[in-house]
């Protein structure tokens, strides 16, 4: 037997209102069924889930540390149906990651409303705001198509290690007035 996906919903719900016959009614579905459905849990994990009693049910050590990861499976799922499931296929994603910086803000909006006033609306913009390993990782998964990073002279040794490790490639746009992001010059 495996957990299904509908299972660790079930389960979430039950933690959140902390009564299986609440949970019953806001999910849907009959007592029993949400009770055999967090029993068959329980058995395939071979662990007590929720401690029960007369005022409800509550989480076990156990069940506290499972609801943290059945949390993280069920926002995948999630992100997962969000992307490649309900997409728009005619629009790309243009994702940049960068480090708290004004220029870089605003480089951003004003390549956002240049396309868009040259009719490119073919394109959805994001950009995200992080730390330095959260943007290499982001350009290393492909959830960033660019990542923006300042590298001095103090941090330039460690900054090529961790780059060439992560077969990423560091461009330098100091003192340039204009950059390309495509083959039109955009910015």
């Amino acid at each position: 037997m495996t957990i299904s996906l509908q299972q660790l919903k079930y389960f979430i719900e039950v933690a959140r209102v902390g009564s299986i016959n609440q949970a019953a009614e806001i999910l849907f579905i009959t007592q029993p069924s949400l009770s055999k459905a967090i029993k068959d849990i329980e058995a395939e994990v071979d662990l007590s889930l929720f401690q029960r009693s007369s005022k409800g049910i509550s989480l076990t050590a156990d069940g506290a540390e499972f609801l943290g990861y059945a949390r993280q499976v069920v926002e995948q799922s999630d992100l997962l149906e969000t992307r490649w499931l309900d997409r728009k296929p005619s629009r790309k994603l243009c994702a940049i990651s960068t480090q708290h910086y004004a220029f870089a803000v605003n480089a951003f909006v004003n390549m956002v409303k240049k396309t868009e006033s040259q009719g490119i609306g073919e394109y959805e913009y994001t950009l995200r705001e992080a730390r330095t390993y959260e943007i290499i990782e982001d350009v290393k998964s492909l959830r960033s198509e660019l990542g923006i990073l300042y590298k001095n002279s103090y941090n330039a040794n460690v900054m090529d290690k961790i780059l060439k490790e992560n077969r990423l490639t560091f461009h330098p746009l100091f003192l340039r007035s204009r950059i390309s992001l495509s083959v039109q010059q955009i910015l």
